[in-house]
């Protein structure tokens, strides 16, 4: 009997343990873009409070889908406004922690191999002569807040109908600047601060800013989940702090 009574002490000291852990946890649904960068602030932030940030990265537009049905995240950080938009529209945010947190720019990118350092982007552009036989990396333009601003660039450029039959369709941005890493696709359209973080890939143009919509990241706590420690997980967030590790990694911070 006080063997049995010994386990059952030692299951409920265990379950207790595994709730103040669990106490003691933010999840957070944040752009893969920010994926660097938001771990090292976790990191950050965890050595400061004690406090542990659990993200799920994906597509802008999958992980509003996911909140809007009720996955249990605390934050929510996107790529875009369209898609916090969307889950605002759902009512899944508390609207008054809506804000918009950083910004970033588009680059043209090639594996390092590339025998051209260096392409000017103009209508004359051939974009399959450039390719050599493979496909232009870009986010998805359907869904994809990084190939949504790539179609407003391309379009702007006139190069939309040439780019639009050669184009790999990538679910995020991550995986665009994946097939470039690989040689799969020898250029490919991604966030310069995607570009800065990889040693495979170099920087062969750069997208002008004022040819597509201003790149964006809202964050916004979850509805129903404000509490202190999913506030001061926040609050980190927008610090000063927190700014100077984004800027490390190439994003600008919104004013």
């Amino acid at each position: 009997m006080k063997r049995w009574w010994a386990y059952g002490a030692l299951a409920g000291v265990l379950c207790f343990s595994s709730a103040i852990q669990a106490g003691e946890r933010v999840t957070v649904f944040a752009a893969a873009s920010l994926t660097n960068a938001l771990n090292d602030v976790a990191a950050a932030y965890q050595q400061k409070s004690g406090v542990k940030a659990i993200f799920s990265y994906a597509s802008s537009s999958s992980l509003a889908r996911q909140i809007s049905q009720g996955a249990p995240a605390d934050i929510y950080i996107s790529a875009n406004e369209k898609w916090m938009d969307y889950v605002e529209q759902q009512q899944a945010i508390e609207p008054d922690t809506r804000k918009t947190l950083l910004n970033n720019s588009l680059v043209l990118v090639a594996p390092n191999s590339y025998p051209q350092d260096e392409i000017t982007l103009s209508a004359s552009w051939n974009i399959a002569d450039a390719l050599q036989g493979t496909r232009l990396a870009v986010g998805d333009p359907n869904h994809v807040p990084a190939g949504i601003y790539t179609k407003e660039s391309l379009k702007a450029l006139a190069l939309w109908q040439q780019a639009e039959r050669v184009m790999a369709r990538a679910n995020n941005v991550r995986s665009a600047l994946l097939l470039v890493e690989r040689q799969e696709a020898m250029l490919g359209i991604v966030y310069k601060t995607d570009a800065l973080i990889s040693k495979n890939v170099k920087v062969v143009a750069e997208i002008p800013q004022q040819t597509h919509s201003p790149i964006s990241y809202p964050v916004a706590i979850v509805k129903d989940k404000s509490n202190s420690k999913v506030q001061g997980f926040y609050d980190y967030l927008v610090s000063d702090e927190a700014a100077a590790i984004f800027a490390q990694y190439g994003f600008g911070e919104v004013e």
